[in-house]
Formats: C-alpha cells, structure tokens, sequence
C-alpha cells in the first residue's frame, strides 16, 4: 500500500487547472489594479467569493501566506468559472483577454479538432473590494452569440424562472441550470430546447429551490458539434 495521503478528485482537478489553464504563469499574478468598490455594483457576486467578507478573509490568507495566488488572475479564474463552478471541463484554453482598471473580460474556449481556440463564452469580471491585492470576481457575460433577454443582471426571479434570448447558429440544442456556490449540483436543470438556423429567439424554464435572497447563477449552453459544451452565457439574479 502506498503511503501518504490520497488526493482528492476535486483538489487534483484544481492543482491540473493551476498547472495548465490556458498556458499562463504566475507572471500574470500580482498586478495592482483599481478595484471595484462594492457599494456601487450593479453586479451579483458569482465565483469565486460569495460575499465580500469571503473575498477579504482570502486578503488576509494571500498577505500572510500567499494563499491560493490565482485570485489575482482574472485568466485565471474566468477558466476556473468555466470548469469548476459550471462543470465544463472542455473549457480550458484563454482565447483573449481585456483588462482596465477593476474590469476585465476574458474569452474562454476550447481546442477545436484543426488545433484553433474557439471562443466559447467572454467572461466578465471585477475586482472585489479593496487594496492592490484585491481578488477578481465573476459577475457574468458578455452576450454575443447566444443572447440573454431575461432575466436581467440583478433581476429577482422565482421558481420557475423564465430564459428568454436568441442563438445563432444550426441543429443547436439548449441545455440551461440554475447554480450557486457550495452547492454540489445545480439547484435545478433543463434539457433540451432545440434551435434552428440563423439568429432565432427561444425561451424555457427553469424550476430550482433556494433561499430568499439568494444568489443564482443562471447558464444555458450549447454544444454537440465538436464538444459537449460550445458557448454558453450567464445571469447574476437573486431568489425572490
């Protein structure tokens, strides 16, 4: 029997994204940058940090142990969205980036078969409180695409919650969750609403339990041709 203590899947799944996400280094760490302050978002807090004290208790860790650096790349964790809180595991690879001040949008994707990165999704973030070592904090997408028309960023939903917006694009087949953090599976999915070519609108629901007040994080996807998951798009929205 070999010793030493046995790595988990979840921690050898973080420490591979660690190792290759995108083929950054640590060089992309540590750059200071105006960050966001809180009191004037428009924005639902998604990933990695569920609330603010969340995202100063890391601060703390990151100044006295250089804790868990990755924060400090919106790259980084725009990657780590994509395959540790929605699961999509073919999402690996940085497509593009854009950073000014405490915003950032970065383009994620996956290898197509030919060897080019396609864009799947252009993830927006800010960073999350204050100092020049303030963490970045998904808040949602830029839609492109595939489009959201509701709900709203910020919008208070119930259950089920409605999805309306346009796909473009042929044989497509939706598949939406409603997420949120610490929770091990969705709080409620659907599958499939079938798109047809060109630029066409659609709508679904999606019925989920979660507390009053709650932050969700609502996703629909797309795929099939070379990849489980092609593009996707998400809302910030709160339980009613």
């Amino acid at each position: 029997m070999l010793g030493g203590p046995v790595e988990s899947s979840s921690s050898l799944r973080r420490r591979q994204f660690l190792a290759g996400a995108a083929g950054l280094t640590a060089g992309a760490f540590g750059v200071q940058r105006s960050a966001a302050s809180p009191e004037d978002w428009s924005f639902q807090p998604l990933f990695p940090f569920a609330n603010l004290a969340h995202a100063q208790a890391w601060q703390r860790a990151y100044a006295s142990r250089r804790h868990e650096p990755w924060h400090l790349s919106p790259e980084l964790t725009a990657v780590a969205f994509s395959q540790e809180y929605l699961g999509f595991s073919e999402i690996n690879k940085v497509a593009g980036q854009s950073v000014s001040q405490g915003d950032a949008r970065v383009a994620v994707g996956l290898t197509l078969p030919g060897g080019r990165v396609s864009s799947a999704a252009i993830v927006r973030l800010v960073r999350y409180g204050s100092g020049s070592n303030a963490p970045w904090e998904v808040v949602g997408t830029d839609d492109t695409t595939l489009t959201f028309d509701r709900p709203a960023d910020g919008a208070t939903v119930g259950s089920p919650v409605k999805i309306a917006a346009t796909v473009a694009g042929v044989d497509e087949y939706l598949h939406a969750e409603a997420r949120t953090l610490g929770a091990g599976q969705p709080l409620g999915t659907y599958c499939c609403q079938p798109a047809g070519s060109g630029a066409n609108p659609w709508s679904l629901t999606v019925p989920f339990q979660a507390n009053s007040g709650q932050v969700i994080t609502v996703v629909v996807h797309t795929g099939g041709h070379v990849a489980l998951t092609e593009r996707f798009a998400v809302r910030g929205v709160r339980a009613g």
